[in-house]
């Protein structure tokens, strides 16, 4: 039977991949400034001290789920306070692990501030409504399921920033307001190389401890969730936004599960013990099984689809 590392070896073991990751990333990571995204002309005060016009859904054109997407997306950024906490307990601050962890909450901490003010000088949301939103989303914290779990940490952080840049870029998209895609596309840059730097540590974890790290990543593909599944009223937003295709079980799968997997090679390593063999087989499963769940989806969008259709 393999050896089960500790949380400590694991750490040691990754050292110095952290090490040369993060000097990798140091050099591809280019320098952007959130002021220069946002059309500050075309602001305008609102209602309360500065005697403004209050806000109306009138004063933008995009659609309510475009607008639940953007909200989605922005609250999921506010709650960075508890995302870095959960980081820092689980890689801790020292060397390395904590230069990034701090260089990571630098990079992510302009998100939300970009995206709110580009959302509050185009008029695209209520700001009452998004501040008691942001405020009762960030009083509940966040906790991530895998948490103090090095080896669970790390395949969730690699699926999860994918899956965030996915979201950004296509609800950009789905704004039909091209300087806001501009904006969620460079930030969606941002998660692609957080998501590069999580997805490599973590195929190094695979070369030290397979069978741990096989056990790790199928927990956490059969229990993934967004860490933004404690907004209020995420459940009705995420399947407006499913429906349209913003986010959806095909993007999932296809765009956000299996290419990290494909990375990892995990169907082709060699050398699993029995138990590592069965958290393969397992995964394997669980895809054919999700691949079952977004055509049976797909399906039932499209008759919702046509049903809608003008004739």
């Amino acid at each position: 039977m393999p050896k089960t590392l500790t949380q400590t070896q694991l750490l040691r073991e990754l050292d110095q991949v952290v090490v040369g990751e993060l000097d990798r990333h140091e050099k591809v990571a280019k320098e952007w400034f959130p002021h220069e995204y946002v059309p500050w002309s075309e602001g305008r005060s609102f209602g309360g001290l500065m005697g403004g016009e209050e806000w109306s859904e009138s004063d933008s054109e995009i659609s309510d789920v475009a607008r639940s997407a953007l909200i989605v997306n922005l609250l999921t950024e506010d709650n960075l306070p508890s995302y870095h906490h959960e980081i820092a307990m689980t890689f801790g601050r020292d060397d390395a692990w904590g230069e990034w962890v701090h260089r990571w909450t630098a990079e992510e901490g302009r998100h939300a501030i970009a995206m709110r003010d580009y959302m509050l000088v185009k008029r695209m949301v209520d700001p009452v409504a998004l501040e008691r939103f942001r405020m009762r989303h960030m009083s509940e914290g966040y906790t991530l399921a895998h948490s103090g779990e090095l080896m669970e940490s790390l395949a969730y952080v690699s699926f999860q920033e994918l899956a965030t840049r996915v979201s950004h870029r296509n609800t950009g998209k789905f704004t039909n307001d091209p300087q806001c895609e501009a904006l969620l596309t460079r930030i969606a840059a941002d998660e692609n190389l957080h998501m590069i730097f999580y997805r490599n540590l973590m195929n190094a974890a695979l070369q030290i401890s397979p069978d741990q790290a096989m056990v790790a990543i199928l927990n956490v593909v059969k229990n993934f969730e967004m860490p933004g599944t404690g907004i209020p009223g995420f459940q009705r937003k995420a399947v407006e936004m499913a429906v349209e295709g913003i986010y959806d079980l095909r993007q999932h799968k296809d765009e956000v599960l299996a290419p990290v997997l494909r990375f990892w090679k995990v169907f082709e390593l060699e050398g699993l013990s029995e138990e590592g063999e069965a958290a393969r087989t397992e995964l394997a499963e669980f895809m054919d099984a999700l691949e079952k769940q977004a055509l049976r989806f797909e399906d039932k969008r499209d008759m919702l689809r046509a049903r809608m259709a003008p004739r």
